[in-house]
């Protein structure tokens, strides 16, 4: 039996069945103090948009670009607000090309529940880089998708490249 390495998933797991966290995740991080942000895994923070670490990723170094305001309601966002998060997309990808040499990438938002998102209150871009093998037969027939690195690797790993 080949043992997979995940160990951010233990506090995720261990709530399984427990009440969710109340309020916004995304608004929490940034109210701390920015010597939290590793804890956090708040990579950047603009005047209108931000860019954080997925804690539970579709894949390695799997990135959310947000509004600073709070907003579940696209069509809400201001033209500025627009203009940074593309701006931080744009600056994401470049990141990770430089730190994980991807092979494409998924990028995208999901609005309301019906297309999937999790997080309805706080409108977020998922960019997911990707690799040509990186999917193979452990999602398909053992419902199971390795991230073969930890999330605190990955956060110092884009930190360095990002800055």
């Amino acid at each position: 039996m080949e043992i997979l390495w995940a160990p951010w998933r233990l506090s995720y797991v261990s709530r399984a069945g427990e009440e969710k966290e109340t309020g916004c995740f995304i608004c929490k991080a940034l109210e701390e103090h920015p010597e939290k942000d590793r804890e956090n895994l708040l990579l950047y923070r603009g005047e209108r948009a931000l860019v954080i670490l997925n804690r539970f990723p579709y894949n390695t170094a799997h990135l959310m670009v947000c509004p600073v305001r709070h907003t579940g309601n696209f069509l809400s966002l201001l033209p500025e607000e627009l203009a940074e998060i593309d701006s931080l997309i744009k600056r994401s990808i470049e990141t990770l090309k430089k730190a994980y040499n991807p092979d494409g990438f998924n990028v995208g938002l999901n609005l309301g529940r019906a297309s999937g998102g999790s997080v309805e209150t706080h409108i977020h871009y998922h960019i997911v880089p990707r690799w040509v093998g990186d999917t193979n037969f452990m999602p398909v027939t053992g419902g199971v998708k390795v991230i073969p690195q930890s999330l605190d690797e990955t956060y110092e790993t884009l930190k360095r490249f990002w800055e």
